[in-house]
Order: C-alpha cells, then structure tokens, then sequence
C-alpha cells in the first residue's frame, strides 16, 4: 500500500485535532469523558482525513482479551518487584499481565494508552503521578487501579501501604533503642513524600522529640546530598524515603569515615532487594510487594467481572530489624 493508500489511523487524527490518541478513541466509541467542542474538532479532523473505524478491529476488541494492563516507573527497582509478583496473581486468575514502562522520554499517558491500545481490561498503574482528573479520564474507559497511592478520587481504585502506621514503626524502633536525635530525609516530590512527612513530625511529636527533616528525594543521589547537608550535624539516627535514599545516605557516610550502625543508625523504607544483599543488610520499612500486588490484582479481576464499585484498600507494613539500626554509641 502506497503512502497516499494508506488508511488513516486514530493516530493520524489525534495529530491533525491536536489531541491525545485516548481522546480520539473515546469519541469514537461515542464514549463521555469529552466536551462537545473537542468531539467536534475531533470529528472534523476525521472527515477530513477521511477516517473510517475498522470494523475488524473493533470486532477483535469486542471480545474478551483477559489482559491486565500495568504501568511502571524503570528506575524504580522497587516497582519491578511488585511487577513480579503481578504475573502469578493474575495468572491464579486466569490472566495475563500486559506491562508498559515509563521512562526518559516515555510520559506516563504514553504508556498507559499502549496498555489501552493491545485491550487491557483493566489498568493496574504503579505510583500514578497523573492528577485527579487525568486518572478518572481513563477510569471512563476500563477499570483503574492505583498502587502506592491513595489520593485519586472516587472514580479509581486504590491499594496503598498505611504510611502513618510505617512512619510510627520506624520512630519507635529507633526510639526504644535510644536515640534522641533522630532526622528524617524525605523524599522530595516524589509519591507517598507529603504522607511520610507529615507521619514523621507526628510521631516524633508523640515521643517528645524534635522533628528534623531534611530535604532529599527517591534516588541514590538524592541520598547523597542529604547526607551533605547533614555533615555538619549528625543525628544518631535517621528515617529514609525509601531504600535508595538510604543507600546513598550510607555510602555519603562510609565515605567520611562513619559506621553504621556504630556512629549513625539508618532505616529505609520499602525492604526492597538492595536492603537484603548481604553486604548491605538494611533494617527497612517492608510495604509487601507481593501482597500489594495481589490486592491491586483482584481488586482489578473483581471490577471486570463482578462489577464492583471503586474501592480503597490499605495494607498494614512491617518492621524488618538488620544490621544497620543499633543502640546510639553516646546516649
């Protein structure tokens, strides 16, 4: 088929009307979720194409695909666990997991609407940074499901970690072993950030301890720098963002010279793969990958099949103790 033969595409008429490929397939499909004055631009730009559906394909969709689509973030380590666990959920279901990455130079609405584009029934997203409106906009089309973040409306589901009650493990372990000065290196904008933050001070209030956080962020690196402004003044003990963030915090230390546990304490969050190497052994906040992920899957399952209302489930973390939380050296 020659350039000039070739049928248009949903693509093609995205481009033309200057909108998203998602929002052309919900105005074709006559769908809500877009105003009359986009419908039609939208429909302009296909009789000027000369669009026409593809009956076929639409046939093909119609039926039955038992894919589950779920998006992820590929630099977060933490995330391919949960990916892992996915497969054999679904798979007790009856399912296929349909995985889309986003990265550097791949937004999250790109790979969400590929998870759309193969006919996932439903949408499993990873740490979601789209807002409110943007989730629900793709709840009108299949069901959507929101791990690690609970702040996305009525029309989603959510499966999270109960952050408050993660926070509290890790102040109280470092407490009960005798730290005073105890820091908090956040993590920055990042999902679950705002949550930790606002747990930290609680509990530290609730002991009687001063709430010291430092900015950081989710990454090594941010870890790093943490642990620059830190120098200075060394807390006894510290509560990381997330493993990454504690690793970085570790290596800044063992840089200058420090131990840990012996001079600084420090405890992550997310008992990823990275705490349990056996060189690191990182006491950790575990959020459960598997169990997560097996929640997210039939809170999935159950809205395509039994037609379930959008519902918010949160899990329980759990402390797991190694080798790099201990006593404070001077008390």
């Amino acid at each position: 088929m020659t350039e000039q033969q070739r049928r248009p595409t949903l693509m093609d008429v995205a481009a033309a009307a200057g909108v998203s490929r998602a929002l052309v397939s919900i105005v074709m499909r006559g769908a809500p979720g877009a105003a009359e004055s986009t419908r039609q631009k939208v429909l302009e730009a296909a009789r000027e194409l000369g669009y026409r559906p593809d009956s076929r394909a639409r046939l093909l969709r119609s039926s039955r695909t038992r894919l589950l689509g779920l998006s992820f973030f590929s630099a977060q380590p933490f995330h391919a666990e949960i990916v892992d666990a996915a497969y054999a959920e679904a798979a007790a279901h009856g399912y296929e997991i349909a995985l889309s990455a986003v990265a550097h130079g791949r937004p999250e609405t790109r790979a969400i609407e590929s998870l759309l584009d193969v006919g996932s029934e439903a949408l499993i997203m990873i740490a979601p940074t789209l807002g409110s409106q943007e989730l629900e906009r793709f709840a009108g089309q299949v069901p959507v499901v929101s791990l690690l973040r609970d702040d996305v409306g009525g029309l989603v589901d959510a499966v999270s970690s109960d952050d408050q009650a993660g926070i509290r493990m890790a102040v109280e372990h470092l407490a009960g072993l005798g730290h005073r000065n105890i820091v908090h290196v956040d993590g920055g904008t990042a999902v679950s950030a705002d949550q930790r933050r606002v747990a930290f001070r609680t509990e530290m209030e609730r002991h009687g301890l001063e709430a010291r956080i430092i900015p950081g962020g989710p990454t090594e690196e941010d870890g790093l720098t943490a642990f620059r402004s830190l120098r200075a003044d060394l807390p006894s003990g510290v509560v990381a963002f997330n493993d990454r963030t504690a690793l970085g915090l570790i290596e800044g230390l063992r840089a200058d010279g420090l131990k840990v546990p012996d001079d600084v304490s420090v405890l992550g969050y997310d008992d990823s793969q990275f705490a349990r190497l056996s060189y690191m052994q990182l006491s950790s906040v575990s959020q459960d990958a598997p169990l997560l992920a097996a929640t997210a899957v039939k809170q999935a399952v159950d809205r395509i099949e039994r037609s379930q209302e959008p519902a918010h489930v949160v899990r329980t973390p759990h402390l797991v103790v190694r080798r790099t939380t201990a006593p404070p050296r001077f008390s």
